[in-house]
């Protein structure tokens, strides 16, 4: 076998800064929490449509270092602000979103998409290009809730929106309603149903093969199982290994997702690139 393997990280992300990504499991760990607070700390391609910049942040709960999107009324009761996510390959119906909020006061979220976030205006509404999918509202007794699996449907809108509005005044004249959303997940729907998203305890490595024909995999204990996705979240090849291979050699040029069942049963997310 030839030794030039190219070493893949067992990190989901974009192919690059402009990439549209198939898949989305966001829970802004990665973002910079500092103190004062850094109200302009968004990551992974997700921008904030604000009046003010601390109606959205990544925050922290001190206590057990939880890092979230924290959407903050900030004194208003008109307060109708959005945060949207990276751009997403074209929804082709077969792909869910689930996410958990926790609510500090009452308000109402809104779950939907849009074609172009320029076409969104923090305080003026919703412009008609603005599918909406899910609404909550919450009262101000409500608690930390993981919201089931949402449908996304087929749509030539390929940005998801997270729409915070309608705060209740928690003293008169103003309001304090926050609202906390975190572990955003943009899967298959056989995806959502897997019950760990986290990584292995034992590490693993993958390489693609010089040939372009397998990826080798490199641990002290082979995954059970393999699972290979397109770029447009197709899945393309299932299956075990082969020893310590995995066969791609009918797959076509391009970007491809895996999801990597190790020998503990833990679900790992990567891609790798066929030349």
């Amino acid at each position: 076998m030839k030794s030039g393997l190219l070493f893949g990280s067992l990190m989901l992300a974009a192919v690059s800064l402009n990439a549209q990504v198939a898949i989305i499991d966001e829970n802004f760990e990665s973002a910079i929490v500092s103190s004062p607070v850094n109200y302009n700390n968004l990551v992974n391609g997700w921008i904030k449509k604000t009046t003010v910049n601390h109606n959205i942040y990544v925050d922290k709960n001190t206590t057990t270092n939880n890092q979230y999107a924290q959407f903050y009324a900030a004194g208003s009761l008109s307060t109708d602000v959005f945060l949207v996510s990276p751009q997403i390959v074209v929804p082709d119906g077969s792909k869910k979103i689930t996410f958990t909020v926790t609510p500090t006061g009452g308000s109402t979220l809104e779950v939907g998409l849009i074609d172009d976030p320029s076409n969104l205006t923090a305080g003026s509404g919703v412009p008609a290009s603005y599918q909406l999918l899910q609404s909550f509202t919450f009262t101000d007794t409500a608690t930390e809730t993981t919201v089931s699996p949402i449908t996304v449907p087929a749509s030539t809108k390929q940005y998801i929106v997270f729409r915070f509005r309608n705060p209740l005044a928690t003293f008169p004249g103003s309001s304090h309603s926050a609202l906390a959303v975190d572990n955003i997940k943009y899967n298959n729907s056989s995806v959502l149903s897997t019950s760990e998203h986290t990584k292995s305890q034992e590490e693993i490595r993958f390489a693609v093969n010089a040939d372009n024909t397998a990826l080798e995999f490199i641990a002290k204990k082979a995954p059970k199982n393999i699972q290979v996705y397109s770029a447009g979240g197709r899945k393309v090849a299932g299956g075990k290994l082969s020893g310590r291979s995995f066969d791609i050699s009918t797959l076509q040029t391009g970007v491809y997702y895996l999801l990597i069942e190790t020998a503990e049963g833990i679900i790992v997310k990567s891609k790798f690139i066929k030349k």
